[in-house]
């Protein structure tokens, strides 16, 4: 379903290799239901959508600081597939809002916290040399097994329950990341500091 409401439960391939994170986040889910319903627990479920900024792991596998510290270093920006495969970029700070904003509601069902603008993967790697001012080059690599095509989240329910959407623009917070970051943290041990 795209893009994806809180309605959305899902479809994973349990054996496949995202199978233990993508049903971690479900078992997660469910347990956090079972606990507010049988013990009362006052609970939140927050769906959070690809977040980025300072601190993140060069090496982490994500698409920005892999993207980042490939562009810093001068080497080729490995897309995968054709690169048409679409994710939603939040920046931290707006993550963190939403976070507080449902921390302090009394919801309990669901939250899609993101950016429901959508970028293709190839957009992004533009988007990161523009930002950098690097000259690597793009090359494609095979697609991952069941990587999803689209993510994109429905922050319909955010923006009526909580009050809340983001404000950072891909280009700002690319911006951001690097101004808040050393070269050495850029491409050794994490982005940002």
């Amino acid at each position: 379903m795209h893009p994806q409401p809180e309605s959305y439960w899902g479809n994973v391939n349990p054996i496949g290799p995202r199978g233990v994170y993508d049903e971690a986040k479900r078992y997660a889910e469910a347990m956090t239901m079972a606990y507010h319903r049988q013990q009362g627990v006052d609970t939140a479920i927050v769906r959070i959508f690809n977040t980025y900024g300072p601190r993140m792991r060069a090496h982490d596998g994500r698409a920005i600081p892999t993207f980042v510290r490939q562009a810093l270093e001068g080497k080729p920006m490995t897309v995968f597939g054709d690169g048409s495969q679409t994710r939603s970029f939040t920046y931290v700070t707006d993550l963190i809002a939403g976070i507080v904003a449902l921390a302090e509601s009394h919801e309990h069902e669901p939250v899609n916290v993101g950016n429901p603008t959508e970028f293709t993967l190839l957009e992004l790697a533009h988007e990161v040399l523009k930002a950098t001012g690097s000259s690597s080059e793009i090359v494609f690599e095979a697609l991952p097994t069941n990587d999803p095509q689209q993510r994109r989240p429905d922050i319909s329910r955010a923006r009526e329950v909580l009050g809340w959407e983001p404000h950072v623009e891909l280009a700002e917070g690319l911006k951001l990341l690097l101004d808040r970051s050393t070269r050495a943290d850029l491409v050794g041990r994490v982005v940002g500091a």
